[in-house]
């Protein structure tokens, strides 16, 4: 008995009233229904239930709710009662006074079911507005994450960039400040006047820095770069290659070591450098 009782509890019975089940579940409710009495009990009782709560939530339609629904489902109200709630004439007694026209008890039920049915319909206008409603608010809402995501990666990259630029000024102050270090300007030559950068050369271990933030170059092409050369008695020697406005990690960058030098210059060359300087793509030069 305890486990009917679950099985009665479990709800199943609930869902096979609503047609919920699948064939097989509805035949293994019906076997259980024909063995036992309390199932079909409470399956009666949840059909009465659920009449019930139809006919006490059901809600009076205007006319022309009620009129159009009709129309749209094929039907016509004097047509069904014609076929399918038979009149009995009440004889007169002698007397001229018009048929009174009777009813059969089922009329009432069905009429007030059939406004069941148009309550129900109401209901499902009404939800489906009010899930696009709320679905309308839900991407609104997706489109605000959004933009305060876009928002909060644009405010990290300038506090990025201003971490970036004050290294870079703390640094150039400290080398200035500084006697072991020498600071080359560099100035725009006739392939980018307007060009400009520092390079800061150590006299006691001769390292060669440059500031990213003092830069001003011109952004180079995928296939090219920028190459830094010092010059030697004359000649060029490479110190290594960088990547135009691009930033570093770092706001100085180390270059290759020299031991003395008269001037140091900028070229644009092919990406990963050239063993002799492009004279016509000199950028920016300076003396030391």
């Amino acid at each position: 008995m305890e486990n009917l009782k679950a099985y009665i509890e479990s709800g199943v019975l609930e869902l096979y009233v609503l047609g919920d089940l699948s064939p097989e579940e509805t035949v293994q409710v019906e076997e259980m229904a024909s063995r036992y009495p309390e199932v079909r009990d409470e399956i009666a009782a949840i059909e009465q239930a659920m009449e019930q709560y139809a006919m006490q939530n059901a809600v009076e339609p205007s006319a022309d709710v009620e009129t159009k629904l009709f129309e749209l489902l094929g039907l016509n109200e004097e047509k069904i009662i014609e076929e399918n709630f038979p009149v009995t004439p009440v004889p007169s007694i002698k007397t001229e006074e018009p048929k009174i026209i009777q009813f059969d008890n089922n009329y009432a039920k069905v009429r007030n079911l059939r406004y069941a049915l148009v309550a129900c319909v109401a209901l499902l206008v009404m939800s489906v507005a009010a899930l696009f409603v709320t679905y309308n608010k839900l991407n609104d809402a997706h489109n605000e994450i959004a933009s305060l995501n876009f928002d909060k990666q644009k405010f990290a990259g300038v506090v990025s960039k201003l971490e970036f630029d004050n290294q870079g000024l703390s640094n150039m102050a400290e080398m200035n400040d500084s006697k072991e270090w020498a600071t080359i300007r560099l100035e725009g030559q006739k392939f980018s006047p307007s060009s400009k950068m520092k390079v800061y050369w150590n006299k006691q271990n001769k390292s060669v820095l440059i500031n990213y933030v003092a830069m001003d170059l011109p952004k180079t092409d995928a296939e090219h770069e920028y190459q830094l050369w010092a010059l030697v008695n004359g000649k060029p020697v490479s110190l290594g290659v960088f990547g135009g406005d691009d930033k570093a990690k770092e706001a100085l960058l180390k270059m290759q070591t020299i031991e003395q030098a008269q001037a140091f210059a900028v070229t644009v060359e092919p990406t990963g450098g050239s063993i002799n300087p492009t004279m016509d793509k000199l950028t920016v030069m300076g003396g030391v």
